[in-house]
C-alpha cells in the first residue's frame, strides 16, 4: 500500500505556505496527493507543540495507514517527534527543522526577555500568514520544553530521513541539523546556499524529494507539465 503524504508548516505560517503549496502542486503532477495540514492549534495565540502532535496523529487515520511526513521548521520538529513514537510514519522530509526549540528561544530572548514573556504572559511576533503583528502566550514555551527536551533534546528517529537546511539560516543554525545527522546512517543531510525560508531553493528541494521518495513515488514521471512555484513567505 502506498503511503499518504502530509505537509506540516512552520511557526506563524499556515496550510497555504509557499513551500507547502509548491510541493503539493508537484506531488499532484506526480499523481500523488500532498495533504497540507493546519497546525495553528488550538489557536495561534495558544499554540502548543503537543496539540500539533495530536493533530497530525489524528490526521494519519487508521492503524493500517502509512504516511510520509514533510515538515518545515517547527513542522519539521513536529514530524520528527511524532516519528520517534508513531510506527505509522514510514519516512521523513525535514526542511530546516527547528530542533531544540525551547532552548533556542530562551537563548534568543535572553534571560530578561524570557522573564518578560513569563511575567506578561505574551510575546509579540509577526504572523506570516496574515502579515500582521500577533502574540503567543508563554504556555507555548513551557509546552515545547516538556515535549522537546526528552531523549536528550534530540528526536530518536529510526526511519529514513531527508534533511534540507540552508547554510545561511539565521533562525535555526544548520549546526543543529549537522548534529542530528551525525552518526545516523539513515539520515541524509543536504546543505543548501539559502536562508531559513528555503524558497529560493524550491527547484533543488523538489529534485531531492523526488530522489529520496522514489521507493514510494516511483521514478520521476510527471502527469502534467510543471508550473512556476508561487512566491511569498513560507
Amino acid at each position: 500500500m502506498r503511503p499518504r503524504y502530509l505537509y506540516l508548516h512552520g511557526f506563524a505560517s499556515s496550510a497555504r505556505s509557499t513551500k507547502g503549496v509548491a510541493l503539493a502542486a508537484h506531488f499532484a503532477r506526480r499523481d500523488a496527493g500532498l495533504e497540507l495540514l493546519d497546525l495553528r492549534v488550538p489557536s495561534f495565540e495558544r499554540l502548543r507543540l503537543s496539540a500539533m502532535l495530536s493533530t497530525v496523529r489524528a490526521a494519519i487515520g487508521g492503524l493500517a495507514e502509512r504516511v510520509v511526513l514533510l515538515g518545515s521548521s517547527l513542522g519539521g520538529l513536529t514530524a520528527a517527534r511524532l516519528a520517534e513514537e508513531e510506527p505509522r510514519v514510514s519516512a521523513l522530509v525535514l526542511l530546516a527543522p527547528a530542533f531544540r526549540l525551547a532552548e533556542r528561544w530562551r537563548q534568543r530572548l535572553g534571560p530578561e526577555g524570557a522573564e518578560r514573556w513569563r511575567e506578561s504572559g505574551w510575546l509579540e511576533v509577526t504572523d506570516y500568514a496574515t502579515g500582521r503583528p500577533a502574540r503567543v502566550d508563554y504556555g507555548f514555551l513551557i509546552d515545547a520544553a516538556e515535549v522537546d527536551e526528552r531523549s536528550g533534546g534530540w528526536p530518536d528517529v529510526r526511519v529514513p530521513t531527508l534533511v534540507l537546511h540552508g547554510r545561511l539560516d539565521a533562525t535555526v543554525d544548520i549546526d543543529a541539523s549537522r548534529r542530528f545527522a551525525e552518526g545516523r546512517p539513515h539520515v541524509h543531510l543536504v546543505e543548501l546556499d539559502d536562508g531559513h525560508e528555503l524558497v529560493a531553493s524550491l527547484p533543488r528541494i523538489i529534485a531531492e524529494v523526488d530522489r529520496f521518495l522514489e521507493p514510494f513515488l516511483g521514478p520521476g514521471r510527471l502527469t502534467s507539465p510543471p508550473g512556476e512555484p508561487p512566491s511569498g513567505r513560507s
